[in-house]
């Protein structure tokens, strides 16, 4: 017997709401691009046209984002009898993905510049345009971060970090093209150039990571797991057991599964109100996820056994 509950649709986000923050990190990503692109061809700085470049990535993540975005909000259907929340991840991934093709674009340019150094012109503008561009790109990530977490949606919060590394990279880009204005030393440019790349190496191999664990299938953070662990053990008694409990997230989708076990001699009602019991203390720590509960007799054998990784249930 299972039991399956999923919170009602009036009470869950509208996931084709998010679509808003995807716009407005395209509109992010234009605006940066431009302002960006205008600094290095005021200074002819290579580290500024790192920084242009990697808010080239950002806009066309951000076009992913989008269409991601629009694909998870889909209600679930025949061929996808579970929804399309995962679709988050692959915009992730393609995000990664194209951290690393301006990673390599940035390393190769500044190595060039390396070896063969140009002066540096309009510095005091180019920098100004600059900030004005790292502000931009920082408060669109703020906004960004907070409604990935909120919504619970790998897509905006990957799409954040990404905006918030690019903050960083601009603010160390700003500081050495200012170093080598004040000291003359070119090869400096080149060299903060290829730390920009290296460091978005790092940022494309974390987001990577990141959506392949959801691909995957991953469970709950441990202390998520632990809480929902003390939560289902307020219902174990000497008649009443629980096993066989697990967890895992598909994009904004969070999944609970678990094996309740009564006596034989119960009616169908008695059990049937326990896993009720148990559930409704689920979705009210959890809300939003999705329950799945089999009822099994606890003197039958084949009830036993099941997983060899379960959450573990502390006991009395």
């Amino acid at each position: 017997m299972a039991v399956v509950s999923s919170t009602p649709a009036a009470a869950t986000t509208d996931r084709s709401s998010l679509t808003k923050f995807a716009w407005l990190s395209i509109a992010a990503a234009i605006t940066t691009i431009t302002l960006k692109t205008g600094a290095w061809a005021l200074t002819g700085s290579v580290g500024l046209l790192s920084d242009a470049a990697e808010s080239v990535v950002n806009l066309v993540a951000a076009v992913v984002a989008l269409v991601a975005l629009k694909v998870a909000a889909r209600p679930a259907d025949r061929s996808h009898q579970f929804g399309h929340s995962k679709a988050e991840y692959f915009s992730a991934a393609i995000e990664g993905v194209m951290i690393f093709i301006a990673a390599v674009f940035i390393i190769v340019t500044s190595v060039e510049r390396f070896i063969f150094p140009a002066p540096l012109e309009n510095v005091g503008i180019g920098l100004g345009i600059s900030v004005v561009a790292s502000v931009v790109n920082g408060g669109v990530a703020w906004v960004l971060l907070r409604a990935g977490r909120q919504h619970r949606s790998a897509t905006l919060v990957a799409d954040g970090k990404h905006l918030l590394t690019d903050v960083w990279t601009s603010v160390g880009v700003v500081v050495g093209v200012a170093l080598v204005w004040l000291t003359g030393w070119e090869r400096l440019d080149p060299i903060i150039a290829f730390a920009v790349g290296v460091n978005i190496i790092v940022t494309g191999w974390k987001l990577l990571a990141e959506s392949v664990a959801g691909l995957m299938d991953v469970s709950w953070s441990k202390e998520e797991n632990a809480e929902l662990a003390k939560v289902v053990s307020r219902f174990v008694t000497h008649d009443v057991n629980v096993h066989a409990l697990r967890t895992r997230e598909a994009g904004h989708s969070r999944f609970v599964e678990m094996h309740v076990l009564v006596p034989g001699s119960w009616t169908v009602i008695e059990g049937h109100d326990v896993v009720e019991e148990i559930e409704q203390a689920v979705l009210a720590e959890f809300e939003g996820c999705v329950v799945t509960i089999h009822l099994e007799p606890r003197e039958d054998p084949r009830a036993y056994g099941d997983y060899d990784t379960e959450v573990s249930i502390p006991s009395e």
